[in-house]
């Protein structure tokens, strides 16, 4: 039987609750230009697949050209940098698996499909207790989820094989991500996307709450 030696972690979803925030940010940038906002709960089916996305997938179907998609991304980036703290909050529970992670010397990192600079800024705020082996956000030159390139170039730095490693998250695009990569997938159902997602896009172990991913790791010792 397989020992899981490391994990990464999506963000958004997974470690923190940031829908408040990008909801905020991306109906300020549909209100200047005119448009109607949406309600919080529908910008989690929104979110997972980079700031560029998210803005073409909140605006008017009609209105999605490359033209009015750049000026709302701009607009967004200026926005969200005023934003993007303010109601962002680690989920119940995280920063106890972290410290028990910590002290079993488990190792994990972060992938997100979130530009990197947020990625680490809002890690930098509500995780600089814990070591990370790294953050990944989005990076140029770098495909983005479901791509595994960013998570098979952790495990190297982990010095650990692919199926050593938990790769969990709470979205379809994670599951594949972990599938791709050849590791083993957690979904989390307190994230933006819910259990049927989960299911049906092929996730090894699905959890309700943070300690259950330790329950895991602990039946594999």
């Amino acid at each position: 039987m397989k020992k899981y030696k490391g994990i990464i972690f999506d963000l958004d979803g997974t470690l923190l609750n940031t829908v408040y925030d990008l909801a905020d940010s991306v109906n300020e940038v549909l209100r200047q230009m005119g448009f109607s906002g949406h309600d919080e709960e529908e910008y989690k089916m929104k979110i997972g697949k980079g700031f560029r996305n998210l803005i073409e997938v909140s605006l008017p179907e009609d209105q999605r050209n490359d033209e009015i998609i750049e000026k709302g991304l701009a607009m967004f980036v200026e926005i969200y940098d005023q934003k993007y703290k303010n109601r962002t909050v680690p989920y119940d529970g995280i920063p106890e698996l972290l410290k028990e992670l910590s002290s079993r010397e488990i190792y994990f990192a972060v992938n997100s499909n979130k530009r990197t600079d947020y990625t680490n800024a809002l890690v930098d705020k509500f995780f600089s207790d814990f070591s990370f082996i790294a953050v990944y956000g989005e990076r140029e030159g770098v495909p983005k989820k479901p791509d595994p390139a960013s998570a098979l170039e952790i495990a190297q730095l982990m010095n650990r094989k692919p199926e050593e490693i938990l790769y969990i998250g709470d979205s379809k695009t994670d599951m594949k991500t972990g599938e791709n990569a050849g590791m083993d997938t957690i979904g989390v159902t307190w994230g933006f996307r819910g259990r049927e997602e989960l299911e049906t896009n092929g996730a090894v172990y699905i959890v309700d709450r943070p300690e259950e991913i330790l329950d895991i790791i602990r039946s594999r010792a």
